[in-house]
């Protein structure tokens, strides 16, 4: 049996009647569903299953709506699935902190309706902004970035290392266009992401914060099976290091690439992701591209997406 690792995805992920198929056929995820509305107060169901557009991309209702779809893929899947590990981008690591049983399902809640809140309260000027860069390295990102700042005087950062040719900046609405700018004439492609402010960066500090008090009252649990956290691209065990790492998350990069090497030198071979849309495991293969001999015959990684009733079928 592959040692296997659990991918949940975050912002970006979300799609129309997500979870659906799975509610209307066991009580058990209907309940789930709503829970999450409690938790938050929002009608999540008629937003996500009876379609309003505008009201999807709200942070403030995509949060909540994306956790229980994707702990309501986990719960379907947690009779054939035995994970060494788990992880999950950006808001996905509640999913993956609330499958581990670290948090109750109920605080995972009431926490990712609160970050929702948070984060879109976060910039009432509107300044901030984040883009994603692909088809430059590294270090030639890195490079824009700096000089971008030099150049404006503007805050801007690489808040994602998503593989090795795509990652997310976040700063301020005007260094980021320089930013793009920039990036189309090194023949990379800079694109601007639908968001309500600077996820991921220091514009952020203050929302991190009283998210950071909410975090330290609730109950924590040692994880069932080790977190690879956003903010470190390593393994967590413990109940208080993990939520010191959850503490720092809205401000600090998430380090994917890290991640997904980790667990590979780990002994992971098979990753499952659970969301309503295949993005983390079409990640996989390009970062480990970079890995001496992840890639080969013998070792090949085994990717899959669980986003439905159906694809359960998939697995043994």
């Amino acid at each position: 049996m592959k040692k296997t690792a659990l991918l949940f995805p975050g912002q970006g992920s979300q799609e129309k009647n997500m979870g659906r198929d799975l509610a209307e056929s066991d009580r058990d995820i209907m309940d789930i569903w709503k829970r999450a509305e409690r938790a938050s107060n929002i009608a999540l169901r008629e937003i996500y299953w009876d379609g309003d557009d505008a009201a999807m991309t709200d942070t403030r209702n995509l949060q909540p709506a994306l956790t229980a779809a994707n702990l309501s893929l986990w719960h379907a899947a947690s009779k054939k699935l035995s994970p060494a590990c788990a992880a999950g981008h950006s808001l996905g690591e509640f999913s993956a902190i609330a499958a581990s049983g670290a948090l109750s399902l109920d605080d995972t809640f009431e926490m990712v309706a609160l970050r929702g809140q948070l984060m879109a309260d976060a910039d009432p000027r509107g300044i901030g902004a984040m883009s994603a860069i692909v088809k430059l390295k590294l270090e030639t990102v890195r490079a824009l970035v700096e000089e971008t700042a030099n150049e404006t005087g503007e805050l801007l950062i690489i808040a994602n290392y998503n593989t090795p040719l795509q990652f997310v900046v976040s700063g301020t609405k005007a260094a980021c266009a320089h930013c793009g700018e920039r990036v189309k004439a090194m023949k990379g492609r800079a694109i601007s992401l639908a968001v309500s402010g600077a996820f991921h960066s220091p514009l952020m500090e203050d929302a991190a914060r009283e998210l950071a008090r909410a975090l330290e009252k609730r109950s924590w649990n040692k994880p069932a099976f080790p977190i690879y956290c956003n903010a470190l691209g390593t393994a967590v065990n413990d109940a208080e290091s993990l939520r010191a790492a959850m503490q720092k998350q809205m401000t600090s990069s998430v380090f994917w690439i890290d991640t997904i090497c980790n667990q590979w030198k780990d002994g992971v071979r098979r990753w499952v992701e659970l969301g309503p849309k295949a993005l983390l495991v079409k990640m996989v293969k390009p970062i480990l591209e970079d890995v001496p001999g992840a890639l080969c015959e013998e070792t090949a990684p085994d990717a899959c997406a669980i986003s439905s009733k159906d694809d359960l079928a998939m697995l043994p």
